[in-house]
């Protein structure tokens, strides 16, 4: 069975979130509340088990474009 693509989001957006998650004083709550409002605003549903793992690689400062694409994807539910 085919696993359903979510949309590609725009580089601005992905900026944005990397921006929002790497302020100082940002907790793992609140990093993972932003991930799971980014993706709501999107029309997307999340697996909150997979959000603290994938935070790891989101705040990294070599996750890319790309990085950040793939990783929101392993999270994302269609909903």
């Amino acid at each position: 069975m085919a696993e359903e693509k979510i949309e590609k989001f725009s580089a601005a957006e992905l900026s944005r979130l990397r921006n929002e998650l790497m302020q100082a004083g940002i907790d793992s709550r609140q990093a993972a509340e932003l991930v799971t409002t980014f993706l709501a605003m999107h029309g997307y549903g999340v697996n909150a088990e997979l959000v603290p793992e994938i935070l790891l690689r989101l705040e990294e400062v070599g996750c890319s474009e790309d990085c950040m694409q793939s990783e929101l994807e392993r999270v994302a539910l269609v909903m």
